[in-house]
């Protein structure tokens, strides 16, 4: 699909498409049929042509989509004609851009639509579909408008102090102030769940050789990704694949088995594991239950999930009563591996295990920027407040924190904003 955008973008279509009606004379949000033609009058491609009228537009301006055959020649044929007759190239973000400043998106329904085509999960894409339907910004406009009305009050008492106005310097603005800060703690304690969302976790399998590393990646990924072999020492390198968990997005690395070795390609892939476990978000030492003595376990990094694997073995070693505490599992039967699953969830996302994770609006690092600095502003104030300050020095402080509130949806938002957010946008977006 090609989508043209802007004043002139009927007369454009117009020029190159051809059909019962011209683009300029058809209804409303109405489809055409027709052929979209050279400068010469040939044929290019058959069409059906779409006419949106500003401002009920994605962009709020004019808009005209052009659904052709798919195929790369015959599209950039199309467009190579609608460039021609006048049009030009959208920058990255440019149409989602147009959208924001013509007030049919705020800011954060802008860094949705990004999140969205970038969604890698169900979870992901539907956090991002709430964002897109207001759901952070209406937060948003709920903390400007408390902000905003403590900021009026304390103002009116400034500016007019003969009407005897209380600014309510005493328990009932403490308590408006303080019902604010929580909101914005709130809104902030959802940051992480934004970093998962957008950025997934990596996780690094670690441990000795032939402790089933490659197949608890299989068993993670469903599939048969990685070598499995009794023989150890089986990965050399490291294998990395992308995952869905709990409907989070995952990095999964399969490492070489860590241990003393004089092999020298074997000794590169120790160091290659020690490298990615060290980058990785998480770490799972994995070792063999079947062969395992309690005081055998050192562990290779701090922090780690400690993985007993093939416990379908150990039933037959009887050394059930000698294995220490950890998350138990047999990658041969899959025993095991759903509780695994609970317990990365759990590290990651601070929730306990099977706790229902949130549907709520959640942030992302520009948010929670803007939020800090509206929490320390508001914060500032309730002191200035306590201490019995005078009123402006309070009002200057709530009027930062409201400014800041206000760059979130892009109330205060500066060009260079601006341009960082849609310059990850891209073509046509």
């Amino acid at each position: 699909m090609i989508r043209i955008s802007g004043a002139k973008a009927l007369s454009i279509a117009d020029a190159i498409f051809r059909g019962s009606q011209s683009p300029s004379a058809i209804g409303e949000r109405s489809v055409a049929f027709g052929r979209i033609i050279d400068a010469q009058g040939e044929l290019i491609d058959e069409v059906l042509l779409t006419v949106f009228r500003n401002p009920r537009s994605y962009t709020g301006e004019d808009l005209v989509e052009i659904s052709g055959h798919g195929g790369s020649l015959v599209a950039s044929r199309v467009l190579a004609r609608t460039l021609e007759a006048g049009a030009r190239m959208a920058r990255a973000g440019e149409f989602t851009e147009r959208a924001y400043m013509n007030g049919k998106l705020d800011l954060t329904q802008a860094e949705a639509v990004m999140d969205l085509i970038n969604a890698q999960t169900t979870r992901a894409a539907k956090a991002a579909a709430g964002q897109l339907e207001g759901r952070l910004g209406h937060h948003i406009e709920a903390l400007r408008g408390e902000l905003l009305a403590c900021v009026a009050h304390l103002e009116a008492f400034i500016d007019f102090p003969e009407e005897g106005i209380d600014p309510e310097s005493g328990t009932l603005l403490h308590k408006r102030m303080k019902g604010i800060a929580t909101h914005l703690s709130q809104l902030l304690s959802t940051a992480n769940e934004g970093r998962l969302l957008r950025e997934g976790i990596t996780v690094a399998l670690c441990g000795p050789p032939n402790a089933g590393k490659s197949s608890l990646l299989n068993r993670l990924l469903r599939a048969d990704r990685a070598i499995v072999s009794e023989i150890a020492g089986t990965t050399r390198d490291t294998i990395e694949e992308s995952a869905s968990l709990g409907g989070y997005p995952f990095r999964i690395i399969d490492t070489a088995g860590i241990r003393e070795t004089e092999d020298p390609v074997e000794k590169e892939g120790v160091k290659r594991a020690r490298h990615a476990a060290k980058q990785a978000d998480l770490r799972i030492h994995l070792v063999d239950a079947s062969v395992l003595q309690a005081s055998a376990i050192t562990p290779l990094f701090d922090d780690e999930i400690l993985v007993l694997n093939k416990m379908d073995l150990v039933g037959l070693s009887g050394n059930q009563t000698a294995l220490p505490p950890g998350t138990r599992i047999s990658c041969h039967t899959g025993e095991g591996i759903e509780a695994l699953v609970n317990v990365i969830l759990a590290k990651v996302t601070g929730r306990p295990e099977g706790e229902a994770t949130p549907d709520g609006a959640s942030i992302n690092a520009r948010h929670q920027g803007c939020l800090k600095k509206a929490l320390f502003s508001l914060e500032t104030a309730m002191n200035l407040l306590d201490t019995g300050e005078p009123p402006e020095l309070v009002a200057v402080e709530l009027r930062a924190s409201l400014s800041s509130v206000g760059e979130v949806v892009g109330q205060a938002g500066t060009e260079e904003i601006l341009g960082m957010i849609f310059s990850s946008f891209c073509i046509g977006k």
